[in-house]
Protein backbone atom coordinates (compact mmCIF):
# COMPACT_ATOMS: atom_id res chain seq x y z
CA UNK A 1 0.00 0.00 0.00
CA UNK A 2 1.28 3.44 -0.92
CA UNK A 3 2.24 6.01 1.66
CA UNK A 4 -0.76 8.09 0.56
CA UNK A 5 -3.24 5.63 2.12
CA UNK A 6 -3.84 5.74 5.85
CA UNK A 7 -6.14 3.74 8.06
CA UNK A 8 -8.71 6.05 9.64
CA UNK A 9 -11.85 4.98 11.44
CA UNK A 10 -11.81 1.45 10.07
CA UNK A 11 -11.25 2.52 6.45
CA UNK A 12 -8.41 3.27 4.05
CA UNK A 13 -8.29 6.99 3.24
CA UNK A 14 -6.22 8.88 0.67
CA UNK A 15 -6.20 12.58 -0.08
CA UNK A 16 -4.86 13.96 -3.37
CA UNK A 17 -4.42 17.54 -4.54
CA UNK A 18 -4.45 18.56 -8.20
CA UNK A 19 -3.49 21.63 -10.22
CA UNK A 20 -7.12 22.57 -10.86
CA UNK A 21 -10.73 21.46 -10.76
CA UNK A 22 -10.59 19.85 -14.21
CA UNK A 23 -7.67 17.60 -13.20
CA UNK A 24 -9.40 16.62 -9.95
CA UNK A 25 -12.61 15.80 -11.83
CA UNK A 26 -10.73 13.74 -14.42
CA UNK A 27 -9.14 11.75 -11.58
CA UNK A 28 -12.56 11.16 -9.99
CA UNK A 29 -13.89 9.90 -13.32
CA UNK A 30 -10.90 7.57 -13.80
CA UNK A 31 -11.31 6.14 -10.28
CA UNK A 32 -15.03 5.74 -10.96
CA UNK A 33 -14.39 3.76 -14.14
CA UNK A 34 -11.90 1.52 -12.34
CA UNK A 35 -14.34 0.99 -9.48
CA UNK A 36 -17.14 0.05 -11.89
CA UNK A 37 -14.88 -2.43 -13.68
CA UNK A 38 -14.03 -4.08 -10.35
CA UNK A 39 -17.55 -3.74 -8.89
CA UNK A 40 -16.00 -2.26 -5.76
CA UNK A 41 -16.76 1.38 -5.08
CA UNK A 42 -15.01 3.92 -2.83
CA UNK A 43 -16.63 6.92 -1.25
CA UNK A 44 -15.34 9.89 -3.25
CA UNK A 45 -15.30 13.50 -2.08
CA UNK A 46 -14.25 16.29 -4.44
CA UNK A 47 -13.67 19.39 -2.32
CA UNK A 48 -11.81 22.67 -2.15
CA UNK A 49 -11.93 22.92 -6.00
CA UNK A 50 -8.82 20.75 -6.46
CA UNK A 51 -8.77 18.06 -3.75
CA UNK A 52 -10.10 14.51 -3.78
CA UNK A 53 -10.56 12.25 -0.78
CA UNK A 54 -11.07 8.53 -1.36
CA UNK A 55 -12.38 6.27 1.40
CA UNK A 56 -12.32 2.48 1.03
CA UNK A 57 -14.18 0.03 3.25
CA UNK A 58 -16.26 -2.98 2.27
CA UNK A 59 -19.91 -2.37 3.12
CA UNK A 60 -20.78 -6.07 2.72
CA UNK A 61 -18.19 -6.86 5.41
CA UNK A 62 -19.67 -4.46 7.94
CA UNK A 63 -17.67 -1.47 6.75
CA UNK A 64 -14.27 -3.01 7.47
CA UNK A 65 -11.13 -3.01 5.34
CA UNK A 66 -10.77 -6.17 3.25
CA UNK A 67 -8.40 -7.53 0.62
CA UNK A 68 -10.68 -5.99 -2.04
CA UNK A 69 -10.03 -2.54 -0.54
CA UNK A 70 -6.27 -3.07 -0.53
CA UNK A 71 -6.41 -4.33 -4.13
CA UNK A 72 -8.41 -1.30 -5.29
CA UNK A 73 -6.05 1.04 -3.41
CA UNK A 74 -3.09 -0.55 -5.19
CA UNK A 75 -4.81 -0.23 -8.57
CA UNK A 76 -5.58 3.44 -7.89
CA UNK A 77 -1.93 3.99 -6.93
CA UNK A 78 -0.96 2.78 -10.41
CA UNK A 79 -2.65 5.85 -11.97
CA UNK A 80 -0.20 8.42 -13.32
CA UNK A 81 0.02 11.83 -11.73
Amino acid sequence: MSQQWQEQGGALVAEREFADFAAALAYVNAVGALAEARNHHPDILLHGWNKVRLTLATHDAGGTVTDADHALAAAIDDFPG
